[in-house]
């Protein structure tokens, strides 16, 4: 009898440390099934939901052109989620690529009451030489987004790819872009359309690829990003790093490896805090099985005493 239950005790036990790993009950990863999804730029707003802005892969998929019509989803517990519908497509940018598409990874940011939205896009049928930075504008965090324009005088329209705009607790705005192997930061103005001041190469990244984000924990500024890893094969399975700061300018410290490759060859995910805990969100190609009809997922992020970051446990049920 006593080791009865005590085989019961135990099970107990590994029963709470599993459901500890994921403590705040998460439910299925991915978490987005009925279309596929990249790239997730995950917010908390004043309503207290967490919102997710992503790109799309169009199935069946052709390659990259296929990216496009963005969609927003949402949740209030981390387990229900509500897909609020197409909030932007490459039809909706006048001074757009012709023949559409190459609607890559996006962010949102809010100030003085609105929402502004950020895509990469190319303004020509050369796409790779010709990317700018758009921006569309809401009062709403996912419905009735208008395309401004886009912001200028960012340098080399080569790799100008993947906005991320941190807005720090002072309210002064900074957005983070690019690709091919560049970072490059630059504040923005009040206006959150306009830079404000010189654009700066972002230094002491190791193996930048893409996807920078930045986010701020304890004082401390994270800037993380995908690298140009492969595997043994020669196939592409990039990684998330991060690097640290005392300033969102930089000079920035290479700290490590948060997120080990997901099954893509690409990788790109944010990080944020949702009713007092931290989240990465991330993609992986689980549903497909295809490196170019990825799913979005979300995982517990946690931080050492020291600050740097735990490696991240990637869960797909």
């Amino acid at each position: 009898m006593k080791k009865t239950i005590l085989a019961l005790a135990l099970l107990g036990m590994l029963s709470t440390a599993c459901r500890s790993n994921r403590d705040v009950a998460l439910g299925p990863n991915p978490f987005v099934t009925h279309m596929y999804t990249a790239d997730p730029s995950g917010h908390v707003w004043d309503d207290g939901r967490l919102y997710v802005y992503a790109s799309h892969d169009i199935d069946p998929p052709q390659g990259c052109d296929r990216m496009d019509k963005y969609h927003v989803f949402s949740t209030d517990n981390l387990r229900d989620w509500t897909d609020h519908g197409e909030i932007l497509s490459s039809a909706d940018v006048e001074w757009g690529r012709p023949e559409g598409g190459f609607m890559w990874a996006p962010d949102c940011a809010y100030k003085n009451g609105k929402y502004y939205f950020y895509f990469p896009h190319p303004s020509d049928t050369r796409w790779n030489d010709t990317w700018k930075i758009g921006v569309a504008i809401s009062d709403k965090p996912a419905a009735d987004f208008k395309v401004w324009g886009y912001i200028k005088n960012l340098g080399d329209e080569f790799g100008m790819i993947d906005p991320c705009v941190f807005v720090d607790d002072d309210g002064r705005a900074y957005l983070y872009f690019g690709g091919a192997a560049k970072c490059r930061a630059v504040p923005l103005k009040e206006n959150m359309v306009e830079i404000d001041g010189e654009v700066q190469e972002v230094g002491g990244l190791v193996d930048f690829h893409e996807a920078a984000w930045v986010h701020k924990h304890n004082g401390l500024y994270y800037l993380s990003y995908a690298d140009n890893h492969v595997d043994k094969a020669g196939r592409g399975a990039n990684r998330l790093h991060y690097a640290t700061s005392k300033s969102p300018m930089g000079p920035w410290e290479y700290r490590g490896i948060y997120l080990e490759p997901t099954g893509c060859d690409t990788s790109h995910g944010s990080i944020v805090k949702y009713k007092g805990n931290w989240y990465a969100l991330y993609h992986n190609q689980a549903l497909s099985g295809m490196g170019n009809l990825r799913s979005i997922c979300i995982d517990k992020l946690e931080y050492n005493p020291d600050g740097t970051i735990k490696t991240v446990r990637q869960h797909v049920w």
